[in-house]
């Protein structure tokens, strides 16, 4: 069964955020970032629970090439994911699960 998604509000700030960066450095990068987010939503649709359970009932999934991963959690029986941040690798790891709480 294919699951749906959705950002927060927060995790779009840090999509957006990190768009536009890339935006300004070079348009390929950019683009190459917005596939490599689309590829990595498309496999926890596909199979949400392939991913480590790192924390709680969040899960994560690393971007092929660039230095970020995608936090979320698995609504059911809704069949969402909760992409609840967009984290970049360099950020300090403590603040990785700071403000996560699911609905």
């Amino acid at each position: 069964m294919t699951y749906s998604y959705k950002f927060n509000e927060a995790a779009q700030i840090e999509y957006e955020e990190a768009l536009d960066w890339y935006l300004e450095r070079s348009q390929k990068a950019a683009e190459g970032f917005v596939n490599s987010i689309d590829a990595a939503l498309y496999k926890i649709c596909t199979y949400p629970f392939r991913y480590k359970n790192t924390y709680k009932h969040f899960h994560e999934i690393g971007l092929n090439k660039y230095p970020f991963i995608l936090i979320y959690s698995i609504e059911e029986p809704d069949n969402i994911i909760a992409v609840w941040k967009v984290f970049h690798y360099k950020k300090n790891p403590k603040k990785k699960y700071s403000g996560l709480q699911k609905k």
